[in-house]
């Protein structure tokens, strides 16, 4: 039983913390960020981030300052601010790979439905189907009839087992009820495609910019809901018939689980902010991204969703863990 001195001890502890919590939430950000990015310079989440926390520092008066931190597929960096204090000076650049990670690996040092706070979304990008000229494939329904037509002997190329590509091409193959092959290349996959060796590819947009007017390619569809601006001609993967392929790269940002609301809030205020801004709208739209703006719950549920459709699309297309 508590003894009325000790419930009053308690009572004081629980006002003290949520009283410094709040100060803490005011006075925030009174130093440098620090923002983990788990891809290597040049990677799509990498890039995106620069652009947007450019614009959040300048409202926030204080630098996000970018750390890039690869290794074994975005672990390192996500397992880092797993086990960062959680005072809102640690975040993460969060992505569609927290949820390939949990599909590739049988344990994790971290858990990414658990650990992590969701902070705000950046946006979303699809991936571009591509065909090699010499396959003859004009739209998705050729490629989908070639395919019932000698099942098991088209193929299709991507960055590696579980990267964006991979999953894309999973599913239309499931979508469309397909049988065909998968070869996961580290690079080369679009050379591989051009050269004719290899019949499509799901390459990221922005990734695919370069590319899409060469002679070598025939462009089928985006693998969103909509066309995208950049390509207002190309038919996005439900108009093709299959909406059930949507398949879109996110990036967002995420910090320690136990991150105060408040501070949270005041980060993700921020982002949006910068994602209203025209010349971030504009840098953004020249990678293929599309902003999404999002509440902090919205933003939660969509990542706790996202993880779990990877997870469901992993096993009903078999992909395997790697270790």
């Amino acid at each position: 039983m508590l003894t009325h001195r000790t419930l009053c001890i308690a009572v004081t502890g629980a006002a003290l913390v949520i009283a410094t919590a709040a100060i803490g939430a005011d006075n925030y950000p009174s130093r440098p960020i620090r923002v983990i990015s788990p891809f290597p310079p040049g990677s799509a989440s990498d890039t995106v981030s620069r652009v947007v926390l450019d614009q959040v520092s300048q409202t926030l008066g204080q630098p996000m300052v970018i750390e890039t931190k690869p290794g074994a597929g975005g672990i390192v960096g996500f397992a880092d601010v797993a086990k960062a204090d959680p005072d809102g000076y640690t975040v993460v650049v969060s992505s569609s790979s927290m949820g390939t990670g949990a599909v590739l690996h049988k344990s994790l040092p971290y858990d990414p439905a658990k650990d992590f706070a969701s902070v705000a979304m950046f946006g979303v990008q699809p991936n571009v189907l591509v065909a090699s000229t010499q396959s003859g494939f004009k739209t998705v329904a050729d490629l989908v009839a070639a395919a019932k037509a000698k099942p098991g002997t088209l193929t299709f190329a991507s960055a590696g087992v579980g990267s964006s590509s991979h999953m894309a091409g999973e599913r239309l193959r499931l979508a469309a009820k397909i049988d065909v092959r998968h070869i996961p290349f580290k690079e080369n996959g679009l050379t591989e495609v051009m050269a004719g060796r290899i019949d499509y590819y799901f390459i990221p947009l922005a990734a695919a910019a370069s590319a899409l007017g060469s002679d070598k390619l025939s462009v089928l569809a985006v693998s969103s809901l909509k066309r995208v601006p950049l390509l207002p001609n190309v038919p996005s993967i439900a108009e093709a018939g299959y909406p059930a392929a949507e398949f879109n790269f996110w990036v967002g940002l995420s910090m320690p689980a136990k991150t105060p609301r408040s501070i949270i809030d005041k980060l993700h205020d921020a982002t949006e902010k910068a994602l209203q801004n025209p010349a971030t709208t504009e840098k953004l739209a020249k990678l293929g991204i599309e902003p999404r703006l999002m509440s902090v719950d919205d933003f939660s549920k969509f990542v706790k969703d996202d993880l779990a459709g990877t997870i469901q699309l992993a096993k009903d297309a078999h992909i395997e863990p790697v270790d």
